[in-house]
């Protein structure tokens, strides 16, 4: 089955996390698990030019996403890496860079993605910055904007339950599954949020492509659900 990466990362992440994803070593992981593309990020606000070359040397394999700090120059940011650079979306991440999601300094990027029709995928699932209620609060306030958020809740019931309930209250928001620990709520997510509205995910180099699938495959999602999930969902999404 053909399978498209929602959430993928190119570069260093240090600290905490020291966790690290070269161009070509993420082209070795997907080959190995027949992933055909992803849809990639840097490390951060500042190293958009990594995610840049990484598409320029791959561009049959990497669709890259700009992430932009709103309180940095992030709308502006957006704007270059989209009109100039030939990026397909904005990556927010409050945890990451301490703001919160639904913040009014976030409504500039947020206006700029509605003008370039592009979409925002945003981290979710921790306190007190990236909440779904908080992301919810944004989509709200831009309906014309289409909010992807990454993990639908991460690895807390609570917020997997919120992520699929804000979901199915505001159609501007789909759900992306990396790191989210429940395969029936996979299942959950397609029935009552819609068909083409739940993307697979990995988040590589944090989890394990082989988890990933798994949660899909037991997910309790018939085959042609499981295509939607792994590969009609997200190409459509971008137009791939």
């Amino acid at each position: 089955m053909s399978i498209i990466d929602a959430h993928a990362h190119v570069g260093q992440f240090g600290g905490w996390a020291s966790v690290a994803n070269g161009p070509s070593d993420l082209v070795k992981t997907m080959d190995a698990y027949d992933i055909r593309q992803a849809i990639i990020c840097p490390t951060g606000f500042d190293t958009n030019d990594e995610a840049a070359a990484a598409a320029a040397k791959y561009p049959d394999r990497f669709i890259p996403l700009a992430w932009v700090h709103p309180m940095n120059g992030g709308a502006e940011a957006a704007h270059h890496y989209i009109e100039k650079r030939g990026f397909k979306g904005i990556k927010l991440h409050p945890l990451f860079n301490a703001y919160s999601a639904d913040d009014p300094a976030v409504d500039p990027v947020m206006e700029e993605a509605r003008r370039l029709d592009v979409p925002v995928f945003i981290h979710s699932g921790h306190v007190p910055f990236a909440t779904p209620w908080q992301i919810a609060l944004l989509a709200e306030r831009h309906p014309d904007v289409r909010v992807v958020m990454i993990h639908m809740g991460h690895g807390h019931g609570i917020y997997v339950q919120a992520a699929i309930d804000m979901a199915c209250r505001y159609d501007n928001i789909w759900l992306e599954m990396s790191g989210m620990p429940m395969p029936s709520k996979i299942k959950e997510a397609y029935d009552r949020v819609g068909s083409d509205r739940l993307f697979f995910g990995t988040d590589l180099p944090f989890h394990a492509p082989q988890v990933e699938i798994d949660k899909v495959r037991y997910s309790g999602l018939s085959e042609a659900a499981q295509e939607d999930v792994f590969y009609n969902n997200i190409k459509k999404f971008m137009g791939l």
